[in-house]
């Protein structure tokens, strides 16, 4: 089956991707991974749950309306794209550029900012609960009636934010948080304590390659806030 991208005001095919069962998701990356430029592509309403689209190039991209729930967008450039509506619950948008992109009421709940320049963005009515904005830039921002409400504050250490990756079956960014309840660890669509990770860790991965892998990982987590402990007020 054979899926055409298009420029969201020439209408001409951007690229074109065939395979079977194949999906605006499949497309996407397949462009992704060809480091195929999606500036201005038509993609509102595409169902993208859970894409894999780091480093993407999605400049003045319709993406209206679209499902991006636990997708990675990790050092994404989507300047001046419209998002307006679309839902981001979970993705992983760490590091990306959404300079003047219009977020109008866009569901973030839970989604990973951490980074992220947000400068001139209009983010009215959009759901940040929940959400790292961690040393993101939101310059210019339009934040009318959007909600921010989070559950942990960032404690006052010189180094309150440790990130580790990538990490597991997913290439997941580890994301770890001292917070003023506690150190805090955020990957894919887990957010929790030490022990909740651990436990969640077990499940899936018991003993093999990636379990290794991540508590070498929570040993260097542990001792970095050790070596640079919240500063007493």
């Amino acid at each position: 089956m054979k899926i055409d991208i298009l420029h969201r005001i020439s209408g001409k095919i951007i690229f074109s991707h065939s395979c079977k069962d194949n999906t605006t998701k499949l497309t996407v990356e397949a462009a992704v991974t060809a480091k195929v430029s999606l500036d201005y592509a038509r993609l509102d309403y595409a169902r993208l749950v859970g894409a894999s689209l780091d480093y993407a190039r999605l400049d003045y991209a319709r993406l209206d309306g679209a499902r991006l729930d636990y997708a990675r967008l990790v050092g994404a450039s989507l300047d001046g794209a419209r998002l307006d509506y679309a839902s981001l619950v979970g993705a992983s948008l760490d590091g990306a550029s959404l300079v003047g992109a219009s977020l109008v009421g866009a569901r973030l709940v839970g989604a990973s900012l951490v980074g992220a320049s947000l400068d001139g963005a209009r983010l009215v009515g959009a759901r940040l609960v929940g959400a790292s904005l961690v040393g993101a830039r939101l310059v210019g921002a339009r934040l009318v009636g959007a909600s921010l409400k989070t559950v942990e504050k960032i404690s006052t250490s010189d180094r309150p934010v440790f990130i580790i990756g990538p990490l597991g079956t997913d290439q997941h960014q580890l994301i770890a948080f001292d917070t003023d309840k506690g150190l805090r660890l955020q990957t894919g669509c887990f957010f929790g304590t030490l022990d909740e990770f651990k436990a969640a860790l077990e499940k899936k991965h018991s003993k093999n390659l990636h379990a290794q892998e991540y508590i070498a990982a929570l040993s260097l987590i542990e001792n970095h806030f050790k070596i640079w402990p919240a500063k007493k007020s």
